[in-house]
């Protein structure tokens, strides 16, 4: 192997040790195809979407648990309609053995369907704690969000973090995509800044058509103009291709500043499916030359 490839991949190695992925309840097959190009212990978001029961996230979590894998269930605060009806979702986890870990999050409702206004008033209930939940995973926003001001997300990160170190609960920061690494790596630098040192997973579309990127970047916000989308490496002219990001993950390798930054992972929303996503991953690592890890969790390693 030759002393580029070798220096690319002591760049990009850091950031895809502990990478994870996100899946909806609708996934298990993709996941079972995927099982072999997931390293064992990977974490596993499953998404809390309006049309899935929690029947359907609750057998998405017992499938990666099965799979050797961490099961993250996503809870979106305002489309819960109870405290009871939160206390039998954690209840229905904790009885399969998968709600150390959870996502939370406020949700797509304008008005909420029942007590819960956003995720801060999630966490401060109590419940989480209560049905033995140890580490929560919340939201970021490095370009902003649609229909939240700045101050505000702000306001709600430096007090989510603040209420789960009060609840003696752990915690990591998962970022919305984006298509442009530098950005990204301001909103990291201004995180630390404000005293927050929780680990920041960094979100990454894994491949997925163009036209499918682009629909999912304008629904959340995320910048798309044609010096970005260059950058990333697509034409928003020619939407009929489909698109990875490795230019993306290769120029947040090379900006990364352990100092500045502190703990940075990968986090991937698996739009062109978990299977796809887990294929590429695992020749992406291979391109750059970034060693396996056998024994704990490479990407090659067949899972029992």
């Amino acid at each position: 192997m030759d002393s580029l490839a070798t220096a690319a991949g002591s760049a990009v190695a850091p950031l895809l040790e502990d990478f994870s992925l996100e899946m909806t309840g609708k996934d298990i097959s993709g996941l079972d195809g995927a099982r072999a190009c997931i390293p064992p212990g990977t974490r596993i978001n499953i998404t809390f979407l309006g049309n899935e029961d929690p029947g359907t996230r609750l057998a998405a979590a017992r499938a990666v648990r099965r799979s050797g894998c961490v099961p993250v269930p996503h809870i979106s605060a305002r489309r819960l309609r109870s405290r009871s009806e939160l206390d039998a979702f954690l209840a229905a986890l904790r009885s399969d053995g998968t709600a150390d870990n959870v996502f939370v999050v406020g949700g797509d409702p304008a008005t909420p369907h029942g007590p819960y206004d956003d995720s801060l008033a999630l966490i401060r209930s109590g419940a989480l704690r209560a049905h033995g939940v140890r580490h929560v995973g919340i939201s970021g926003y490095p370009e902003g969000h649609p229909a939240i001001a700045l101050p505000v997300l702000w306001s709600a990160m430096e007090d989510k973090t603040a209420a789960l170190a009060g609840d003696d609960l752990s915690g990591d920061i998962i970022t919305q995509f984006g298509f442009d690494a530098d950005p990204v790596l301001a909103w990291v630098e201004e995180v630390r800044g404000r005293g927050i040192d929780a680990p920041v997973r960094i979100g990454v579309p894994g491949p997925a058509g163009i036209r499918r990127l682009l629909t999912y970047a304008a629904r959340f916000g995320v910048g798309t103009s044609a010096s970005i989308a260059r950058k990333y490496g697509f034409s928003i002219t020619n939407l009929m291709g489909t698109a990875g990001p490795d230019r993306f993950i290769r120029a947040l390798a090379g900006g990364y500043d352990p100092t500045r930054h502190g703990v940075l992972k990968l986090h991937f929303y698996t739009f062109g499916g978990i299977e796809n996503t887990s294929r590429w991953i695992a020749d992406f690592r291979a391109a750059e030359g970034v060693p396996s890890t056998e024994g704990t969790g490479g990407l090659h390693r067949s899972l029992p």
